[in-house]
Formats: C-alpha cells, structure tokens, sequence
C-alpha cells in the first residue's frame, strides 16, 4: 500500500464522542420486558441446598491451590469439592481470602497487562479490581469461549429453570441465535446461573464461587450498583443472538454494555467525587472497546462475527466478504481505519479528562490502560490498517517505556508541569499519556 497522510474517505463516519446526547439514549434500556426477565433471576436460599464447611477445612483444601499452580495448569476452584452453590453461613474471613487469592491469580494469568496496571494500587484496591476482572473474564470466557462455568445442583441447559428463561428471553427477542444449537443452550444457562450467582452479591446469601464471594465482598466495600455487572452479562447474552451491527449507534450500545461498564466499576473502586467521573468512564470503555472491535476485525470474520457498522462499510465501498485481509486491496480501507482511529479517539480524549478527577494513588491504573490502547490504536494506523497479517501487539520494550513514563506523570509529576509534558509529547520527546 502506498503512503498517504490523511486519506479521504468517500462518507464520513459518525458517532463522535461530541454528539453524545444522540448516543446516550441507545445506553438506556430498550426492551423493558427483556431487562425485567433479567432483572428477574435470583437465588433464593429455600430454592438450593447449602453448604456448611468450617472455615479451617476450606483453608486447607485451598491450601492445595494457593500459590501452587504452574502457567500451564488450569487454574483450580480452591471450592471445586463443595456441593451446593451457596453456605450456610457468610463465611468467615480466611475464606473471604482465599477468594480473593484466586481471582488475583487468574487476574495475572490471563491479564498481565491489566494486572500491572493494578498492581501500584493499595492492597484492598488490588483485590478489588482483581475481583472485578475475574467476574469480567469468566462472563466473557462463557459468551465466546470454552469455560464451562458450574453451578452446584443446577442441571445446565437440561435444568427447567434455565429452559423456561430460554422460551422467554426467546420470546421478548424475538431474535435466533447465530451460534450452534447446542452451544447456545449451554451457554446461554450458564449466563443465566451466571446472574443466579451475581445475585448472591447483593442479597443475604453468599455463594461457593470464589468469584463471586470475593465480589460480594467488593461490591459491598465500594457500594458498586448491581446493574453495571447485569448490563455486561446482558452484553455477553447480546452475543449469542448477534454477529452483525447495522449503525453506529448499534456498536455503542454493544460497547457499553460489554466495555463502559467496567470502567464505570472501577471508578467505584478508585474513588471519586466530581459526577462527571462517571461521563468520562463510559467514554473510556468507549475507546478501549472499539480499539479491539478494529484489532480484530480479522479474528472476528473468521468467527462469522463483524463488528464494525455495515452502513459504514457499505457507504465506503467496502464489503464484509472482503475483511479476511483482501480489503487491504480497496484503497477505501485506509481511509476507513484513519478516521475509525480519529472518532476513537474523540472518546480517548474525554476518557483522558477522568484521570484528573481520581485520587493521585489510583491515576496509574487507567492512565497505564489507556496508554496501551491508545498505542495499539496507532500501530494499526502505522500499518496502514492491515490487521490481518499478524495480531497488534505491543512488545516488551514498548509496554515497559509506556508503563514507565505513565508511572512517572501520574504518581511524582506535579500537576502544573502537565503542559509542559504534554508540550514535549507533541513533538515526540515523550509519549502521549
């Protein structure tokens, strides 16, 4: 491909993050029967048998797993033995820990980048994000993956509770699912025990997840409203009847769903005081979202899934039988990823007005976050949008400068030489972070 400085694209795109009014009424609710049968799913303590376990049992059943699995183990439930899906009893508090022990070792195992950026906040902190990652992880590793996730004394897709929310959500859709028959029963009851569980988290049982024993703890230190982690399962759900997004406004709902919620987690966990936080966290799921929707346009396709909105596409000559990588042919594709990037990142630069709004020992988690993504962004441009050839990653030089020089802004640099970096970043002296 040839080298052009910004090329032209035959129909501007929308969506910027200045036309938010229009984009903010997608986020709310749209099938209020649909959020009601959600909304619905609960655990109740005379619906299941619960488990009564002394607290110095399970300390040492999880002895056998904490600190013991090699990078090529599976990681293992430390209450894989237990039988029922909830206690009896809140446990006591070395069970409370053994909890948050395993989501940190499953935070660092399948997301070394995000733990590093949780590893300079206070412990309790850490935990906390690291809770929040393994229900974020497990969700998704349902949805488009292989985890088979259990719950005690249900029966799966077989179980009439998980049928009966299936002809429902069914109904209300009014939607077939774009997955294998089998594979979306299976996984559409496991998001369905899913919510079972999330449930625990704000009532008075407790489930045998650790997973979710250690987000009941977390939600109830940092007061973390239920609906963002319904919404990312309602976002996981979206997949399973959903490969295809016809506008703009379609992929926003999608990314918040699956994305600005996240970030609208974590805020609780870093602390805030001004509202406009939580502006700035949508908008910073925003961006960190669809940089991965344009990352892996390539995988996508490949698992008949495509994320970017059809009426761009089409209204830029561009069609999706040629996104296996010979789109890297129409000279429209260039121009495309350019002002995809330049929309993203009118989202960056609201999600990068957040950052100030944090306490100062929290503002190197999402800074170094950001960052990160914010790179990746720019190496796709670099390449000319070919995201085919190989993954967008970065290297370990790369991720090591960027943690660096965000470290150094956000934990030591006074807050009025801020210009000052930001004059030398310009210019290319110092990364833009």
């Amino acid at each position: 491909m040839l080298e052009r400085r910004k090329p032209d694209l035959l129909m501007p795109l929308k969506g910027y993050a200045k036309s938010r009014k229009s984009q903010k009424k997608h986020t709310k609710r749209q099938s209020p029967a649909l959020d009601a049968l959600r909304a619905a799913v609960t655990l109740t303590k005379d619906a299941v048998h619960a488990v009564g376990v002394t607290a110095i049992d399970v300390v040492r059943d999880g002895a056998a797993f904490i600190g013991l699995s090699s990078p090529a183990e599976e990681l293992q439930n430390p209450f894989s033995n237990l039988d029922a899906p909830i206690w009896e009893q809140h446990p006591p508090q070395e069970i409370i820990n053994i909890a948050f022990d395993y989501c940190e070792s499953l935070t660092r195992r399948e997301a070394g980048n995000f733990y590093h950026s949780f590893k300079y906040l206070p412990d309790e902190q850490r935990r906390a994000m690291c809770a929040v990652y393994s229900f974020c992880r497990r969700a998704d590793d349902i949805a488009d993956g292989d985890w088979k996730d259990v719950f005690q004394g249900g029966l799966g897709p077989d179980d009439p509770e998980a049928i009966a929310y299936q002809s429902e959500f069914e109904q209300l859709s009014d939607r077939p699912a774009v997955i294998d028959e089998d594979a979306y029963k299976t996984k559409l009851a496991q998001l369905f025990f899913f919510r079972k569980k999330l449930s625990t988290c704000y009532n008075g049982l407790t489930s045998t997840d650790p997973v979710f024993l250690a987000l009941k703890d977390t939600v109830q230190t940092y007061q973390i409203p239920q609906e963002y982690f319904g919404d990312l399962i309602s976002g996981m759900e979206d997949d399973l009847f959903n490969n295809r997004y016809r506008t703009f406004d379609e992929l926003y709902l999608y990314c918040y769903r699956v994305a600005s919620v996240v970030g609208l987690m974590c805020i609780e966990i870093y602390g805030y005081d001004d509202e406009e936080a939580r502006r700035f966290a949508e908008s910073w799921g925003i961006f960190m979202q669809l940089t991965n929707v344009l990352r892996d346009v390539g995988e996508d396709i490949g698992r008949n899934r495509v994320y970017l909105p059809l009426q761009e596409l089409e209204e830029n000559k561009i069609t999706v039988s040629e996104l296996d990588g010979t789109v890297l042919r129409n000279k429209q594709w260039e121009a495309y990823t350019y002002h995809y990037a330049k929309r993203a990142r009118t989202y960056l630069a609201e999600a990068q007005k957040l950052i100030p709004l944090l306490p100062r020992r929290s503002r190197y988690s999402p800074a170094a976050m950001t960052a990160f993504y914010d790179a990746i962004l720019k190496q796709i441009i670099k390449r000319q949008g070919d995201v085919f050839s190989s993954r967008i990653r970065l290297n370990k030089v790369q991720k090591i400068w960027l943690a660096a020089a965000v470290y150094v802004r956000y934990r030591f640099l006074p807050f009025f030489l801020a210009p000052v970096w930001d004059l030398f970043a310009k210019v290319g002296l110092l990364p833009r972070v």
